[in-house]
């Protein structure tokens, strides 16, 4: 299936490890010119160079922090300077800590917020206008199966998640009739280093192996295993091409099942 990717312009937050690079990877491999970021360069730089190196295509890194508002802002400007557009914006990040209601701070939950919900709203809000000039854009934010089905101890993510679920609709009804489409992913259980961390942070707090833990959390899904990032990364790159030219407000579940919910 011909996807209408080739030559189009992504972008891709938090792009250096796990499901951001492989989104990043699945894009470069349809013909996109991809920018990536993260906060580590080595890394970064070490993912460019197996991207472009894999696909052939071009790759822009740029370190960027994504809690700092100049830190977007540069991004997001040096990505249209160097391409002149960007047609794809995937917003995703890494995951706060884990941590009950009762562990939390207001400094728990300010860092949160601005890691997770003022990183994809201020990225959202740089991008937009060239978007809306070309009258044509995908926006993609990657949040949790946790902001439909909250997760012992990832109270975190798991309030904030959720209301980018709403600005994900809200950005959908506001931004369609400029020709920009606006979804939201909820991966599931993926085995990353942000899980492998959570499964060692579990396994320290019960006595238990972190294999054990994994398994624990496999059990529950339909599937009964989790998933690979090459398999969420399928997902956000149909959102982002032509053949999606209808799907816009939606959220979408990658999670093998592990959601009980109707909606």
């Amino acid at each position: 299936m011909k996807l209408g990717l080739e030559d189009r312009v992504a972008l891709v937050t938090g792009s250096s490890q796990g499901i951001g690079k492989a989104i990043a990877l699945e894009l470069s491999m349809e013909g996109a010119k991809v920018t990536i970021c993260a906060r580590n360069e080595d890394a970064l730089n070490e993912a460019a160079s197996d991207i472009q190196n894999e696909t052939g295509n071009e790759v822009l890194p740029v370190r960027a922090d994504l809690s700092r508002n100049d830190h977007v802002d540069r991004l997001v400007r040096t990505a249209y300077a160097h391409f002149r557009r960007i047609d794809i914006l995937v917003n995703n990040t890494g995951g706060p800590a884990s941590i009950s209601f009762l562990e939390t701070s207001n400094q728990h939950w300010l860092d949160a917020f601005n890691q997770l919900m003022m990183s994809t709203i201020n990225t959202c809000s740089a991008v937009i206008p060239h978007m809306m000039r070309a009258k044509w854009g995908r926006i993609i934010n990657m949040t949790s199966f946790a902001a439909k089905q909250p997760i012992d101890k990832l109270v975190l993510s798991n309030a904030i998640r959720a209301g980018i679920l709403g600005l994900s609709k809200s950005l959908s009804n506001e931004l369609a009739p400029q020709g920009i489409l606006v979804n939201a992913v909820c991966p599931g259980w993926t085995m990353t280093r942000r899980v492998e961390d959570l499964a060692k942070a579990q396994a320290d707090a019960e006595g238990k192996t972190s294999e054990e833990i994994v398994k624990s959390w496999e059990s529950q899904i339909p599937l009964k295993r989790m998933a690979k990032p090459h398999e969420i990364a399928s997902l956000v790159v149909f959102l982002a091409s032509e053949r999606a030219s209808y799907v816009t407000g939606a959220v979408i579940q990658a999670d093998g099942g592990v959601v009980k919910g109707l909606y």
